[in-house]
């Protein structure tokens, strides 16, 4: 059996499904709190589901097993049961997660535009759940959501040893708002916020991450103080990202867009995003290159020697012809021979640019072949040397689902300190 569906075969067989996969009550003050900054036309939108949103429907995958007329709410069909209920709570791969998240959303808009608010309002629920338990610092380390693994490295106090760390960790009532936070859209249509929500919902999963080990710490030191303010970092943030969904959903099936918010939608860089490569949003072992140096792709930075982090530089040329170097804050360093596969809402995107190139200190020696891909086909590919400036790639991306970036050394290995500057996709 896949691990992750063994964990939720256990947790439901050893605790109410409400104790193992949730925050518990944060789920309520999280949605109130990501309600409570919708602008006054979302919440008349909602009516008399905006109380029902924030205090029942947010946790209808918590109680598939008891309510069972809301169980159908967050019910993907094609998917047998425990599998759709393990992806509401646990953070899988992308594709999963991205899957999930276009379901309900296009389940929600949908039922808005037929006048179905309260159908609509219980899929936004289930969205909001599974937002909300991304980000939960109990849900942050794969396989281990007990944090029995995580006990060896950080030994409990004796207080604490006997006692499982998922519940400690995410309880409590905790006092969220986040008064004069602005909702964004993330999308024009159900393909293109889902995508969007995804590389937010990433966010609360990393800032999650942080908060987790600080938790664990003060419930040994019984500062009960310190717990809630590493938790109240996590449901702050799944708080913002929960009230740019329930915006972005309400936005769509209102069709109804402030053009400033549209406008800003026209490009998305990609330097930040995380590839298919860092699994679980860090890079495995596997991932390591080793030319010029050990590491992993970096944005914004390059590694000179593996560890020394300087600004990304190409030699470009001029409006005079001329060859000179030029800084890029938006970019990414990467090593020989480990591709970067970066998932594309397919249909959104027409354009995908890039300046490839080498550092014109690092890699003055140096000579790259880079290639881009989408959907296993060949896009583009130019040889770059050190002394050469930068290659510009302009790219077709508009059926592609999966776009790649590969490099491959051509020359010195010593050498091959390898930039993409400015990835970014456009309308």
């Amino acid at each position: 059996m896949n691990p992750r569906r063994f964990l939720l075969t256990v947790l439901i067989a050893i605790l109410p499904c409400a104790s193992a996969l949730a925050w518990r009550e944060p789920h309520i003050a999280i949605t109130k709190a990501a309600l409570a900054v919708l602008p006054d036309w979302q919440k008349a939108l909602l009516g008399d589901e905006l109380a029902p949103l924030g205090e029942n429907y947010c946790l209808i995958p918590d109680h598939v097993y008891t309510d069972r007329a809301n169980a159908k709410f967050a019910l993907i069909e094609s998917r047998p049961r425990e599998v759709y209920v393990l992806d509401l709570h646990l953070p899988a791969q992308q594709p999963e997660n991205l899957e999930t998240l276009r379901y309900f959303m296009g389940k929600a808009v949908a039922a808005l535009r037929a006048k179905r608010v309260p159908d609509a309002a219980r899929f936004m629920g289930t969205i909001c759940h599974q937002i909300e338990d991304y980000g939960s610092p109990a849900h942050t380390l794969p396989g281990d959501n007990m944090f029995t693994l995580l006990q060896q490295f950080l030994p409990p106090s004796e207080a604490m040893k006997d006692q499982l760390l998922h519940g400690p960790i995410e309880n409590g009532d905790l006092p969220v708002k986040i008064d004069g936070y602005r909702p964004r859209l993330l999308g024009t249509i159900v393909e293109e916020a889902s995508w969007r929500l995804l590389h937010r919902i990433h966010e609360g999963i990393l800032n999650a991450r942080s908060t987790t080990v600080p938790i664990i710490q003060a419930l040994y030191a019984s500062d009960a103080k310190a717990v809630e303010t590493a938790q109240m970092k996590a449901a702050t943030v799944d708080a913002q990202i929960t009230a740019d969904a329930l915006h972005t959903m309400l936005c769509l099936g209102a069709e109804r867009y402030e053009p400033e918010a549209e406008r800003a939608l026209a490009q998305a860089p990609i330097s930040a995003l995380w590839p298919l490569e860092a699994e679980s949003l860090y890079y495995p072992q596997k991932q390591f290159f080793s030319s010029p140096n050990w590491g992993f792709p970096h944005t914004g930075v390059i590694l000179a020697e593996g560890k020394k982090a300087q600004p990304l530089k190409l030699r470009v040329t001029g409006r005079d012809g001329a060859s000179v170097e030029r800084e890029f804050p938006n970019g990414i360093s990467a090593g020989m021979g480990k591709s970067l596969t970066f998932l594309l809402p397919r249909g959104v995107y027409h354009g995908f640019t890039v300046l490839a190139g080498l550092h014109p200190g690092l890699g003055a020696n140096g000579k790259v072949e880079f290639t881009i891909t989408g959907d296993g086909q060949p896009l583009a590919s130019a040889v770059v040397s050190g002394a050469e400036p930068a290659h510009a790639f302009e790219c077709d991306v508009r059926q592609i689902a999966e776009l790649q970036l590969t490099l491959t050394s051509r020359g010195d290995p010593r050498s091959q300190y390898a930039i993409w500057a400015e990835p970014t996709l456009w309308k």
